[in-house]
């Protein structure tokens, strides 16, 4: 399985995942880069998959299916174009012969849902959309902190080796809140190096991996007592877990 990140608008990424003959793309927001991938590859889009209703992930969704036939998946609770078939938590589909299972993962929607697999011989897949982002995670439009926090401990639980497919490029500005909760996390600093040169060279962050994020991502990392410690200096009243985390968000929000 061959996995590329399409640019798309500023800083989002379309996920092509093909295997030479057959391909699926994730939150096609824009029609014209995957037509230029499947033309450019050879291979016939067989699914389109879906993680939430924001049209900067959904726009190309109708053109892709009615010049190619594919099938569309997407969230049982959101207001995504029909035809398409709904899922959610405990749901597995099969495109290109993976067997992806479907996570629900409310909190930048209310009905974001994830996709996770495990190709043969190849490391564990996550499509996530605007849940998790390397080093960050997504704004709550509509869930609420609670329900975040939930599907970042739902994520965090995959397998570390899991490849994270964020849908946007957004780790460089989300490494500089992280060293501000966390200035001396080490595996922080480096990544950040790394990240640095890669961007030099307009060269993706992602996929990243759900070990990595356990080590840099503060929004994974708010069980611990030194993000704990700093969040309460900015919130000198967030105590419990949620709370915590909605003070986090709010932290970068505002930063």
């Amino acid at each position: 399985m061959n996995l590329i990140p399409l640019p798309a608008f500023n800083d989002n990424y379309i996920w092509m995942l093909h295997d030479g003959q057959r391909a699926l793309v994730v939150d096609p927001g824009d029609s014209q880069e995957v037509f230029e991938a499947i033309e450019r590859l050879g291979v016939q889009l067989e699914a389109i998959l879906v993680t939430h209703h924001h049209n900067d992930h959904t726009g190309g969704v109708a053109a892709l299916r009615q010049a190619t036939g594919a099938q569309v998946f997407g969230p049982l609770l959101e207001d995504v174009p029909e035809p398409l078939t709904r899922l959610q938590q405990g749901d597995t589909i099969h495109p290109l012969g993976l067997a992806l299972q479907v996570l629900d993962v409310p909190g930048h929607t209310s009905g974001h849902i994830a996709f996770y697999a495990e190709p043969v011989g190849q490391a564990p897949l996550l499509f996530c959309g605007d849940t998790l982002f390397s080093a960050g995670s997504g704004r709550l439009f509509e869930g609420t902190p609670a329900q975040m926090l939930a599907s970042l401990g739902k994520l965090a639980a995959l397998p570390d080796a899991t490849r994270v497919c964020c849908a946007h490029e957004y780790t460089a500005s989300g490494l500089v809140f992280a060293r501000v909760v966390e200035p001396d996390n080490q595996a922080l600093i480096s990544y950040q190096v790394r990240v640095q040169a890669l961007r030099e060279h307009n060269v993706p962050t992602l996929p990243s991996s759900i070990g990595l994020e356990k080590a840099v991502n503060p929004f994974l990392r708010t069980h611990l007592p030194g993000v704990i410690r700093a969040v309460q200096q900015f919130e000198a009243s967030a105590q419990d877990p949620v709370s915590i985390f909605a003070a986090l968000r709010t932290w970068k929000n505002q930063f």
